[in-house]
């Protein structure tokens, strides 16, 4: 009798030094990634599946859509409800199709996918993700090709839990942002705000402490090498995660994961997730990048860790 299959399809594992990464098939997503043996993100067991967006990424659109519904190009498209409770369209359309690998080394791996027109998404195109391992860290790049004959409507996006165990309240965060999005009991951008002043304001890395977050931010702040990167460490000097943000991505979502379906899994990883765009920005044009026939869009960003 053959084995089973796996939930998450194929595994590639990735290999440099002592970082471990696996990025599986269904979505193109990244399940582990381990530097010293030790866990960077809180992803999942190759035997589980993927829940809660660990590692997935988010296309044609990240975040929430209202009513699933926009307007485009003098149309008016609906897309399917995939967050019924708060009448959404949540992630885009890629998390759960099979990707296929188009290029495979020891430290590297390139995810391809076609995503044909859909009813909600009569547009055309191909996405790529490149995953590699190297001195620096991981590093991840994004891409979406418009191979249709008309303008097509595009954001993208990433979902990684980072961790450094024991949870994250003790953790000290630093979100380098100048701006946030206060929503509506569906988590719908109603107005962007400075940080200055407000719970949201991680400027300056503090503690987490008992602050929730499920927060999009903007305004991002860039380092002398044109990167905004978000740290999460341990107090007193201790281990480090950085989610760096590179070019094509100019939005962030923060989420403690107080809401999870899995009790167990709140606050254990922080979600920091790399966004093209706002959340609705199908709707609000926050963001939100039209690709001519045969333009691309890129994003990157990628981990780095220090202590381990």
């Amino acid at each position: 009798m053959p084995a089973p299959l796996l939930p998450s399809g194929q595994q590639v594992e990735l290999v440099h030094g002592d970082q471990r990464a696996v990025v599986v098939e269904v979505g193109g997503g990244l399940r582990t990634y381990t530097v010293a043996g030790e866990d960077v993100l809180d992803g999942y067991a190759a035997g589980e599946m993927v829940t809660s967006g660990r590692g997935q990424i988010l296309a044609p659109w990240p975040n929430r859509l209202a009513d699933g519904r926009y307007e485009f190009g003098g149309h008016t498209y609906q897309l399917d409800l995939s967050e019924p409770a708060a009448r959404t369209a949540i992630h885009g359309l890629v998390r759960f199709a099979n990707w296929t690998v188009a290029e495979h080394g020891a430290d590297h791996v390139l995810m391809a996918y076609r995503l044909h027109p859909h009813p909600g998404y009569p547009f055309l195109l191909d996405l790529a993700a490149g995953y590699h391992l190297g001195a620096e860290g991981l590093a991840v790049t994004l891409t979406l090709t418009n191979r249709g004959d008309a303008p097509a409507p595009v954001g993208v996006g990433a979902h990684p839990y980072v961790r450094l165990g024991g949870g994250i309240d003790q953790a000290e965060l630093r979100v380098p942002a100048d701006s946030w999005y206060r929503t509506d009991d569906r988590g719908i951008p109603t107005e962007r705000l400075p940080v200055h002043g407000t719970p949201y304001d991680f400027r300056g890395a503090r503690p987490i402490g008992g602050t929730k977050l499920d927060t999009a931010f903007t305004g991002l702040l860039l380092d002398r090498d044109g990167r905004a990167v978000v740290e999460l460490a341990e107090p007193g000097g201790g281990r480090c995660v950085r989610v760096w943000l590179g070019s094509g991505v100019r939005y962030l979502m923060v989420f403690t994961g107080d809401t999870l379906s899995d009790s167990a899994r709140r606050r254990q990883g922080l979600a920091v997730e790399p966004m093209s765009c706002a959340p609705n920005a199908f709707q609000s044009g926050d963001g939100v990048e039209v690709l001519a026939p045969g333009q691309t869009y890129e994003a990157s960003w990628g981990i780095s860790t220090a202590g381990f």
